[in-house]
């Protein structure tokens, strides 16, 4: 596995989630940093046999709602 795909949404308690596509992987952070750095420490421990992906992609999906 070359690339991992997480879906990151903003929480609605405050902060973000990520869930990684395809793998049962799922961390939260506070802020977008933390949130980087738990998903890379979380893929780590997924992958502990050394066959990591070489590049871990966010999709960021941000929810609006607009009245008219």
């Amino acid at each position: 596995m070359n690339e991992l795909f997480f879906l990151v949404e903003e929480s609605l308690e405050g902060g973000y989630t990520a869930k990684a596509i395809g793998e049962s992987i799922f961390t939260e952070g506070e802020n977008m940093d933390e949130l980087r750095n738990n998903i890379r420490e979380a893929v780590q421990c997924h992958f502990d046999d050394g066959k990591s992906p070489k590049i871990i992609r966010l999709h960021l999906v941000k929810e609006e709602i607009m009245t008219v």
